[in-house]
């Protein structure tokens, strides 16, 4: 079996990319949406993706079947701020340890390397040990924790918050 392309993520991708995030949303802490999306909600997110900018969206493309996504979004909109962005990487659940995260987080980097970045953070619902190793084996470090910021499923959920720096 060979492992997923790695590519840039397309229009077309949308309603694998929409039903991994519902996935995420319905089953688990590790996002704070708490409603699922659709296409029409999720076209403004999908409209910030630049193939040559800050804001990359990579997908693993498991023989037509999108296996997982990672992207950067803007951290906070305000001007000062442009140079930071907030990164994700969501799995399809029947994809996971695989090595699929490593690969596609580490394209989304090596696109930002030059597009102006200078700092990637990751906020990271806690406990969620996997995404601690996967952000931490890339060179983020951890930089501070919002206690109990979130609530869902029945339960208040801490937010780790990690940092890596460009050149």
């Amino acid at each position: 079996m060979a492992p997923p392309e790695i590519r840039p993520g397309r229009r077309d991708d949308l309603e694998q990319l929409i039903a991994i995030l519902n996935h995420y949303i319905l089953e688990s802490h590790v996002t704070f949406d708490t409603e699922p999306f659709d296409a029409e909600t999720r076209e403004t997110w999908f409209r910030l993706f630049n193939p040559t900018g800050r804001y990359r969206l990579f997908v693993a493309d498991d023989e037509g079947v999108v296996a997982g996504y990672a992207c950067s979004v803007p951290l906070r909109d305000k001007p000062a701020y442009d140079t930071s962005v907030e990164t994700s990487i969501y799995l399809d659940p029947d994809h996971t340890g695989r090595g699929i995260g490593i690969r596609l987080y580490r394209a989304l980097l090596e696109a930002l390397e030059g597009a102006d970045v200078h700092r990637a953070y990751a906020g990271i619902a806690l406990p969620n040990p996997g995404s601690v190793s996967l952000h931490e084996a890339l060179g983020f470090r951890h930089v501070g924790t919002f206690d109990e910021a979130g609530r869902k499923l029945d339960r208040y959920w801490s937010v780790g918050w990690w940092e890596r720096q460009f050149a």
